[in-house]
């Protein structure tokens, strides 16, 4: 099936808004929840290349309830605040007061890179972040300096250990990005659990069932009803499986081990905040702020035998990859951020899909602001 034909069969309800009319849109609704200019300009950066890239979890579908309800609700600073708790050769601690997350990350990404120039490696970890967009944004920071990028953050409490049923983890990204000689790096930008919220969110917009696998319940069995999972993971009633699904067979241990790994460096080397810390409650299940934990590294391949050597081999590898013997009924292999570079390249052209139940939510902040928009979804 050809990509163009996969988009008009899953956003056939779906309104598409060009880039720029959409980035200028969630720019304008930050600021007037109080935001910064400068700093909106750089959250609206980190949404749109979500959507930009066929990312629907992480884009316009965050705006509302991820940022503008928490600023409401007083659980997120709408002034970043960031505090330089240690910096040596090639390492650095950032505070960011419970303030945006994508502001005080791109600061730590920016360090780091710079770090990597002169040492060969960087790493900044952040503490007291929120929620910072998706992962891929800061690797790719990376790669476009000609840098290897990784970063990782943990979460509120969605995944199950393997062999248990209660949420301990977050869905904790563990995201690489690779500069390649190709036209679009190597980026790997997922979560270390099978599914994650956002894209459990997505299904429940659409008002479908959930894949077999993605949720177990409090009995140990998997769970496919969207909109009352969506409810049971914040109040504990259901978890996320890890990478590898139910138990051990199919090897869910292998991304519950990589769930802990996310874990511990988001939080250890900062002294930051973890697991239960983060579930958004207190003791009187009033809501407080998420004090998350990021941390990033550059690897600046020049260091080592070049950058122009370590792009042609990764660039080779990444084709030999794709040109490998296929499945039968298969015709094309990919490699990580592929999919991600056709969608851009489709979405440039056409825009960003809106759905309808996104639409309203763009309806609602535009008259609550009384911001001159008119969309061509409501004729």
């Amino acid at each position: 099936m050809k990509f163009e034909e996969t988009y008009a069969d899953n956003y056939k309800d779906c309104a598409w808004i060009a880039f720029e009319d959409l980035e200028k849109f969630m720019k304008e609704a930050l600021i007037n929840a109080g935001i910064p200019e400068e700093d909106a300009t750089t959250i609206g950066e980190v949404l749109i290349e979500s959507d930009k890239r066929g990312i629907d979890s992480h884009g316009i579908g965050r705006l509302k309830p991820i940022y503008i309800d928490r600023i409401d609700k007083g659980i997120m600073n709408p002034i970043t605040e960031i505090e330089v708790v240690k910096d040596q050769d090639a390492t650095a601690v950032l505070d960011g007061h419970n303030g945006l997350g994508h502001v005080v990350s791109k600061k730590a990404m920016d360090m780091a890179i710079e770090k990597a120039k002169k040492y060969g490696v960087g790493m900044v970890a952040v503490r007291n972040s929120t929620h910072y967009g998706i992962a891929g944004y800061y690797a790719l920071m990376a790669t476009k300096a000609d840098m290897i990028g990784i970063t990782g953050t943990n979460a509120r409490p969605s995944i199950a250990p393997t062999n248990g049923v209660e949420n301990m983890m977050g869905t904790n990204p563990l995201t690489f990005g690779i500069p390649t000689d190709e036209e679009f790096p190597f980026i790997l930008d997922c979560a270390t659990s099978v599914s994650q919220r956002g894209k459990i969110e997505v299904y429940g917009r659409a008002d479908k069932e959930l894949p077999e696998g993605w949720v177990i319940g409090r009995d140990g069995k998997t769970r496919t009803d969207t909109k009352q999972v969506l409810k049971d993971l914040t109040t504990g009633n259901a978890a996320l499986t890890p990478l590898g699904g139910i138990g051990e067979l199919t090897g869910g241990y292998k991304g519950y081990g990589y769930a802990a790994v996310v874990e511990i460096l988001s939080a250890a080397l900062q002294d930051g905040s973890f697991m239960k810390a983060l579930n958004g409650f207190d003791e009187d299940h009033n809501p407080i702020p998420y004090p998350l934990g990021h941390f990033f590294i550059a690897i600046d391949p020049e260091h080592f035998m070049g950058a122009k050597t370590f792009k042609a081999i990764a660039g080779t590898i990444c084709k030999q990859l794709r040109n490998s013997e296929k499945a039968p009924g298969q015709d094309q292999i990919f490699t990580a951020g592929e999919k991600e570079y056709i969608a851009y390249n489709f979405r440039k052209e056409h825009g960003c899909p809106v759905p309808p139940s996104l639409q309203k939510v763009m309806v609602e902040l535009r008259d609550r602001w009384n911001m001159d928009y008119k969309w061509d979804f409501e004729k």
